[in-house]
């Protein structure tokens, strides 16, 4: 007679496998509840959860976390001990940033407006990332991930391996809840944040860290955004669905074909289609995945877009665009492109349960001016930083989103650590927009090849990195501080100031003449004929920012 199966293994494979979700939160819940572990003893639950869980399928799993928790930058869980981080979003970003706040130690919560991840479209992965994921258990989880030549998956699967590594590492990850801003201390409470419900418990929830990973346009207040914007480009992603058979094994993927390098295929198109691209992308994964560069003219003619308008944001806005000729537009542009071995192409269901084709201007890029940011109230700061699309919006072409999303994850950590371990704000902030500056150079060639030794430590991944190459004066006006409580400092220097207007004027040209010293041809004596030839200004920049001259 056959042993009688652990309930706990069974939940175990249950949670493993859990295909939404709902689904991991409720296996979760129920494996704590057979191993008579809380979820919210953040500070021992992992450690309670292997001792509990003695089951071979978890030892793989457990191997692969020790390993990365036993870094030399976590300092055995105990760098950020006394830290309480908000992350904000349960994007892919937001919880690889959780997962890394939680091995320094710190009490980590995660917030998401959504109930189920229903993301199709497909992220392109660098080898680092791969790396990174398989180091997690990924496998473990997705017996499909990565193997043979892939290098993509689905968000979707992405933030179900992510949520499975957090929840077990003793992260709390509450969705179905809004965030709707910061509430500022008050005598009795520190930083919080108001949601929506009200009643929610993660209300209660004080912090001294927040991180957003809110995604596009959410920024927090605090940070300015620049708008990049290229000549227009049209990208169109579709997904249809993926019955798993051997007709639809057999087609090929297309890793990237554009114009350039296949003139034939896209005339070829053009001529017995009218649909003109500039490339297009196909992966399989969870959905038969297309992604396209379409040309204006052609969107015009096949009726996807009503009217001409010079201002991309009437071109494309929905009263403008015709969804059901989109549609067949795509349809059409990915049975052509797989030689007609889709035969039975139908769109997947997106979350709003229709057809799952989307059309976008991606040349107009945002990203943030700065990644972090400190504001003190009462006597109490709070380190701001953000991460993912709310810091730099990913150029699809290149599949830079997820790698430099991870990237930026591993930075913020870092910062989060130097704030636990009681480092200045000012030094914490210098040292955040210094390692920010690489972030949007960063390709697979000139980021380090010895995956197994990356971390948090910036240094173990960028191969030239200055942390100090920003100085604590120049972010200054990263933080805002107590406005009812100015410090000394700035009464006196208020005033000096309305005392004798004169003396700030001399002041500042001392200042001036002190920092522009000993440049050729500059020779400040005031504030007119001293600027003319524009030498002493870019003396000034050269002095404090000397990689812009």
């Amino acid at each position: 007679m056959a042993d009688p199966v652990n309930p706990s293994h069974a939940t175990f494979d249950l949670f493993v496998q859990a295909k939404t979700c709902q689904e991991v939160k409720k296996h979760f819940i129920e494996l704590c509840r057979q191993l008579h572990i809380d979820p919210k003893d953040f500070r021992s639950f992992y450690t309670k959860i292997k001792e509990r869980l003695n089951y071979w399928k978890a030892k793989a799993l457990w191997t692969k976390l020790d390993k990365r928790a036993s870094q030399e930058a976590y300092q055995q869980g105990k760098a950020c001990l006394k830290n309480k981080c908000l992350v904000l979003g349960a994007g892919p970003c937001g919880l690889r940033t959780a997962i890394e706040l939680s091995l320094l130690g710190a009490q980590v919560v995660v917030l998401e407006k959504r109930g189920e991840f229903t993301r199709n479209n497909v992220l392109h992965l660098w080898p680092f990332t791969i790396y990174d994921l398989r180091e997690l258990g990924a496998k473990k989880f997705y017996g499909k991930f990565c193997s043979g030549s892939l290098d993509h998956i689905s968000i979707r699967q992405l933030q179900l391996i992510l949520l499975k590594v957090c929840l077990l590492l003793g992260v709390e990850v509450h969705t179905e809840v809004e965030f709707q801003g910061l509430i500022e201390p008050t005598g009795e409470t520190g930083w919080m944040a108001k949601l929506q419900p009200q009643s929610h418990p993660a209300t209660a929830f004080q912090f001294d860290v927040f991180i957003s990973a809110g995604g596009g346009r959410f920024v927090p207040h605090g940070f300015k955004h620049k708008e990049m914007r290229g000549k227009l480009a049209i990208g169109i992603t579709a997904n249809f669905i993926n019955g798993n058979t051997a007709a639809e094994a057999q087609v090929a993927e297309i890793s990237g074909v554009a114009r350039i390098y296949n003139q034939k295929f896209f005339q070829e198109l053009l001529n017995q289609t009218d649909i003109d691209l500039e490339n297009i992308v196909y992966y399989k994964d969870d959905t038969h995945y297309f992604v396209m560069t379409a040309k204006k003219k052609s969107l015009l003619k096949k009726g996807v877009i009503k009217q001409d308008y010079s201002n991309a944001e009437q071109l494309l806005a929905p009263a403008n665009v015709d969804h059901v000729a989109l549609c067949i537009y795509a349809h059409d542009a990915a049975y052509f492109s797989t030689g007609g071995k889709l035969s039975d192409l139908q769109f997947a269901q997106n979350h709003a349960g229709q057809s799952d084709v989307a059309m976008f201007d991606f040349t107009c890029m945002h990203r943030s001016e700065n990644a972090s940011h400190v504001r003190e109230r009462r006597g109490k700061k709070l380190l701001i930083a953000l991460v993912g699309d709310c810091l730099v919006e990913p150029f699809w072409p290149l599949g830079t989103g997820i790698a430099r999303g991870f990237f930026a994850a591993f930075d913020t950590a870092w910062i989060v650590k130097s704030w636990g371990m009681g480092v200045p704000h000012l030094k914490v902030l210098a040292e955040r927009e210094s390692i920010y500056q690489l972030l949007s150079q960063t390709t697979p060639e000139n980021t380090s090849k010895n995956y197994s030794q990356y971390s948090i430590d910036p240094k173990t991944r960028y191969q030239r990195v200055n942390l100090s190459s920003i100085q604590a004066h120049q972010v200054q006006h990263l933080y805002d501080g107590d406005k009812t409580r100015p410090s000394s400092t700035t009464q006196d220097s208020q005033c000096v100031m309305r005392r004798d207007p004169a003396s700030g004027f001399e002041e500042l040209l001392k200042w001036c003449v002190k920092h522009t010293n000993g440049h050729k041809n500059v020779n400040v004596k005031d504030f007119t004929q001293s600027w003319r030839s524009g030498l002493a200004l870019c003396a000034l920049i050269h002095h404090f920012r000397p990689k812009l001259m």
